[in-house]
């Protein structure tokens, strides 16, 4: 069907996104006050506000501000936060960021940013460290998991709701990581090329959006953009954020991504997490005439401005904890942003009957719950999805086999060079301040598991050859490496850490040999039951890119050897990002849940039974195969040369190079199936005169048996009238509704005048792309079903 409609005349702006309202002060401004105290403060105590300090009272938290107790000005803290508050105390482990953007749902993740806010502020946090707000631009980033989408629209949308919702707390929300980092490796040294139309198209929209929403503050980034580093780039930080965008609040660095004293003139407001540059330095600069005194009285200001506005100032009361309350957000996120990829012959929801059940896979009984470093969760409490599913199905029809280890058993001495002390447990001391270096011994070629599991209050790393990984990073209980070793000698470092007695620790190792003896066991027990639901997870982290888009070790023949014993086999992902399936025809359904935080166990059993139904679209699209994605077989698209990265897709990110290209992915963005079925019809698209933009509206009725969450996109078609790159097609709005059974709904979508615009590098600025436009509306950027022209003058 399609329909012709002439918009004449210029379209009032608007920006994205529209549908959110700002994050409010939380309470009222006294007139002059914060110029008030600016006046009292002395030059040292004005520095404090710009630079990290250790605190005395440390909660485990990441910052901290020691305030200025004479004025009434409170110490701050400031805690890590992607998918729930990380301090010493256990605090609710919320869904990853991704998957709560898989909901598509803005005010959802405002009930997300609120659970995380409230928790914070009861736990004696005054400012989060997130939410992280770049796009993802490519499949192996270590921390997509952290992030929203590969749309910048969807993430957008979900930041305003994320920032408005922990900001409705009284907890200040920190924008980040601005601008480009959208990769792990080299992150420190890496120098981002973007052209100006990237970023502007792909990468800022979302910072735009949480700017213009009231972000109380921002934090640049490790790398260089365009070969000036983000916490001291006029163009970013200065030009565009503060001048264009009209930022008020304050901008802090990554932790050690301060580079100068003077960029604090370059619109850098705070170093953290201490003062390297802007403390005795900038104290020194100022006396001499360096730097102007006014650079700091403007930085103090808008962080002083910023303790106002969020009440600070005030010392009120900080809230009671609701721990019940954020399990049901939670798992409210976890089953309405899980993402239902396959189901064939209608293998879910599993049937309430006499079926038995075989649950296989180690992450079944040991939950993968989180990933690591910053995002990593500290939960309140946390259940296994076997014993979930087998309180829901009944203990009788379930039987488990773990199909793999976790750990392993101890590391023979003779495999040891030198040898260590070792108990017949595994158990070994080691000096907490020497380190162990030796040779590790390997019987064959194959994938390992390498462990060791740390004493109360230790912290150890643990090094293999080339890659190593940090004490408790990756959510799973122990620090552990899987990867493939050749028969031989191999490098083996084990660094202490923490702790002021000699580390007692279990070193342990899991061998090809064993792993294959508990898939032929897995594949067994799979046989003689009805149905098999396989459990697999990958375990990433900050700090770290993926190797590839394969899950951890033996995990593919796991599931390929279970499906080959029963047709009627179920694979539940706990995973960061795409991954690569080469099992998928093999098996019934598939059902995406990311790192579904503490009450993820809970949602699994609810989803696989059909209590609710699954409700996630996904943010980003999974590929084929390595060799097909944006920046397959250029190194210098990614990790970089010479640690200098060049995004030559320009704003071909995500679906838009799979469209451009005519790639078939293994699943397209904004693919997701739910329990039921819909129709859409009767697509038409109208001016709006009052909001500027365009209105989009379908008819959309639930053709199934049973009440789902439809989520209809609108795609618009490139202009015919405009030089720069274009997509085939980008989204430019979509809505989440709730159906009944056969219920038929109208559905207005806006679409802003920003989303009818392109960059035009040569002038600098937004410009209306004209001529013939087409509008698709669609399940998913692969499936578009309904058309309507629109001509744009």
């Amino acid at each position: 069907m399609v329909r012709k409609i002439l918009l004449a005349g210029a379209l009032a702006l608007a920006l994205v996104p529209t549908t959110m309202a700002s994050a409010s002060p939380t309470t009222s401004h006294e007139p002059g006050r914060v110029e008030r105290l600016l006046s009292k403060l002395t030059l040292d105590e004005k520095l404090s506000f710009v630079h990290g300090l250790g605190d005395p009272h440390s909660m485990g938290q990441s910052g901290y501000l020691p305030g200025v107790p004479r004025l009434g000005i409170p110490e701050v803290r400031m805690a890590d936060g992607a998918a729930g508050i990380r301090v010493n105390e256990p605090a609710t482990s919320m869904p990853a960021p991704v998957m709560l953007a898989s909901a598509f749902d803005a005010n959802l993740a405002k009930k997300y940013g609120a659970a995380v806010g409230r928790d914070g502020k009861a736990l004696g946090m005054d400012v989060l460290l997130g939410p992280t707000t770049g796009v993802i631009r490519m499949p192996y980033g270590g921390r997509n998991f952290e992030s929203f989408s590969e749309d910048p629209l969807v993430s957008a949308n979900t930041v305003v709701g994320h920032l408005t919702g922990v900001q409705s707390q009284g907890v200040i929300a920190t924008t980040k990581h601005y601008a480009e980092n959208n990769q792990e490796a080299n992150r420190d040294g890496l120098n981002v090329k973007v052209g100006e139309q990237a970023l502007r198209e792909i990468e800022l929209p979302a910072f735009e959006a949480a700017a213009k929403a009231g972000s109380g503050a921002f934090m640049c980034s490790y790398n260089k953009v365009n070969g000036t580093q983000s916490c001291q780039n006029d163009d970013v930080l200065k030009t565009i954020l503060k001048e264009e965008w009209g930022f008020r609040g304050r901008v802090m660095s990554d932790w050690e991504a301060t580079h100068s004293t003077d960029s604090i003139v370059h619109g850098l407001d705070m170093e953290m997490p201490e003062g390297k540059f802007m403390a005795d330095k900038l104290e020194e600069a100022i006396e001499k005439g360096d730097l102007p005194i006014s650079a700091l009285n403007a930085s103090v200001t808008r962080i002083l401005k910023q303790y106002e506005r969020f009440g600070l100032l005030d010392h009120k009361p900080r809230p009671k904890r609701d721990q019940e309350g954020n399990a049901r957000v939670a798992k409210q996120v976890a089953e309405q942003g899980a993402v239902l990829l396959k189901n064939d012959r209608g293998t879910l929801p599993l049937k309430d009957n006499d079926d038995s059940i075989a649950v296989i896979g180690p992450t079944a009984k040991t939950p993968k719950f989180s990933g690591g470093g910053s995002g990593k969760g500290n939960p309140v409490s946390v259940n296994a999805p076997i014993d979930t599913i087998a309180a829901r199905a009944g203990k009788d029809r379930v039987t488990y086999a773990p199909g793999g280890d976790l750990f392993g058993a101890p590391i023979p001495e003779a495999s040891l060079e030198p040898k260590l002390p070792m108990e017949a447990d595994g158990t070994i001391g080691l000096n907490p301040i020497e380190p162990y270096v030796g040779k590790l011994t390997v019987p064959e070629d194959g994938d390992y598991r390498v462990s060791i599991r740390p004493g109360p209050d230790q912290l150890v790393q643990l090094y293999v050859d080339d890659r190593n990984t940090i004490g408790g990073a990756y959510g799973l209980g122990d620090l552990s490496l899987a990867m493939h070793l050749a028969k031989g000698q191999h490098d083996l470092v084990i660094l202490p850490i923490v702790g002021p007695k000699p580390s007692k620790m279990k070193l342990g190792m899991v061998t090809p040999d064993e792993t294959a003896e508990l898939i032929q066991d897995a594949a067994a027990v799979a046989k003689q039951s009805d149905q098999a639901v396989v459990f697999v997870y990958d375990e990433e982290s900050e700090g770290a890119d993926r190797p590839g888009l394969g899950l951890t070790a033996y995990q593919d023949d796991l599931v390929s050897q279970v499906a080959k014993a029963n047709p009627h086999t179920t694979v539940v992902l706990n995973t960061c990002s795409a991954i690569s399936m080469p099992w998928l025809k093999g098996v019934r359904a598939v059902l995406d849940l990311y790192y579904p935080g503490e009450q993820g166990a809970e949602a699994t059993a609810a989803l696989l039974f059909g209590d609710v139904a699954p409700g996630g679209r996904l943010t980003q699209t999974f590929p084929a195969s390595e060799q097909q994605t944006p920046v397959a077989g250029d190194p210098k698209r990614y990790p970089g040369v010479n640690k200098e990265v060049d995004y030559a897709e320009g704003i071909e990110v995500g679906y838009r190079w799979y469209d451009n290209h005519g790639v078939k992915p293994l699943f397209p963005f904004g693919h997701g199936l739910t329990y039921t079925s819909f129709d859409y019809r009767h697509l038409s698209v109208a001016r709006n005169p009052f909001r500027g933009g365009l209105e989009v509206s379908l008819t959309v009725r639930n053709t199934g048996k049973r009440a789902g969450k439809a989520v209809p996109q609108i795609y618009l078609g490139a202009s015919p009238n405009v030089q720069a790159q274009q997509a085939k097609r980008k989204l430019v709005g979509y809505q989440a509704i709730t159906l009944r059974p056969g219920e038929t709904r109208r559905v207005r979508i806006h679409v802003d005048q920003r989303q009818l615009e392109y960059w035009n590098a040569g002038k600098h600025g937004w410009q209306l792309g004209t001529g013939k436009r087409t509008f698709h509306a669609a399940s998913s950027s692969a499936d578009l079903p309904l058309t309507a022209t629109v001509q744009v003058r």
